[in-house]
């Protein structure tokens, strides 16, 4: 059914792999430039990040990706892997023990790309000269992960993200340079933001030729700062039908080259005082599916505003 109103990453992999790939995710021992700059970081982020399903950040690289290896290899069967270094910032390193990590994962077996997750004020032309080395060595992929969350600057500013667009312009177009995948995490239920954002990210994201995309529905986190806003009540959060409606209009202006890794977050609930609206994420993907089927929606059908769309009106 999805197949046919939107490009899923599980999609995107085979064609480039030829067959089912999956994540191992990888939890270093690192933390992350916002939470020196502002103290708690970004307003929604938690002691844990977001690595809830990461493992102990004390265990070596091998021992997490084994562990994890072996039990994705007996439910899916899978024969190739993605190193995902997942949590926190993780170019927040000395170059020299951030190679030390990307080493071990890239010796592993049957990892065919290393995903690295950060910031984009973390994104420097030293550490992507250093990966480029690595993917021509170990003729392993890069894919590179931004946290960009919403093209609203103001919603940065606010949310204490510690950047603005600038910044995630700037990671991209270096990274392209190094023709690494880029994968974008975006929330569309950010407090401040209203469905325009939701359709001006989706543009942004297209004319930059990013080939990823996670979506996020915001959850708010035990002790974090956006938890004490919202019980506090100085935040409001949209309603499950508008993000529903927000997400439609994100993904029909979506190019429909570009691939979608996740459509609502996915936190223990003993973790959050609040997430998807108190419904299980399967049954949002299944209302959002059976709505964008029944106004005949598809990604990318508003998808005509590049290449100098106002030249069609002479």
């Amino acid at each position: 059914m999805k197949e046919n109103i939107y490009y899923s990453y599980s999609e995107y992999l085979k064609n480039k792999y030829h067959e089912k790939v999956y994540k191992l995710p990888v939890n270093l021992p690192v933390s992350c430039p916002n939470r020196l700059k502002n103290a708690g970081g970004c307003a929604f982020c938690a002691e844990k990040g977001t690595g809830f399903e990461s493992h102990n950040k004390n265990m070596s690289v091998t021992e997490q990706l084994a562990v994890t290896k072996e039990l994705v290899e007996k439910k899916y069967h899978a024969h190739k892997f993605i190193a995902y270094f997942q949590n926190y910032t993780n170019t927040f390193l000395p170059l020299e023990e951030f190679k030390v990590y990307i080493e071990e994962a890239a010796h592993f077996d049957n990892i065919v790309e290393i995903a690295v997750s950060t910031r984009p004020d973390c994104v420097s032309e030293e550490y992507l000269k250093y990966l480029k080395e690595v993917s021509d060595i170990f003729h392993i992929q890069i894919t590179i992960e931004l946290g960009l969350q919403t093209a609203n600057y103001h919603t940065l500013n606010f949310m204490r993200r510690g950047h603005g667009l600038a910044e995630f312009i700037d990671a991209v177009l270096r990274i392209q340079r190094y023709q690494f995948d880029i994968c974008t995490h975006i929330i569309l239920n950010l407090p401040g933001d209203e469905i325009e954002d939701s359709i001006e990210t989706a543009k942004l994201l297209s004319a930059l030729k990013v080939p990823v995309v996670k979506i996020h529905s915001l959850y708010i986190a035990k002790n974090s700062l956006l938890c004490d806003w919202y019980k506090n009540g100085k935040i409001t959060l949209c309603s499950k039908d508008e993000y529903l409606n927000r997400l439609i209009h994100f993904i029909e202006y979506l190019s429909p080259e570009i691939a979608i890794e996740r459509l609502f977050s996915r936190i223990p609930k003993e973790d959050a005082v609040f997430c998807n609206w108190g419904t299980s994420w399967w049954k949002l993907k299944d209302e959002f599916e059976y709505r964008m089927m029944e106004q005949n929606s598809f990604q990318g059908k508003s998808f005509h505003y590049l290449n100098g769309a106002a030249l069609k009106l002479l």
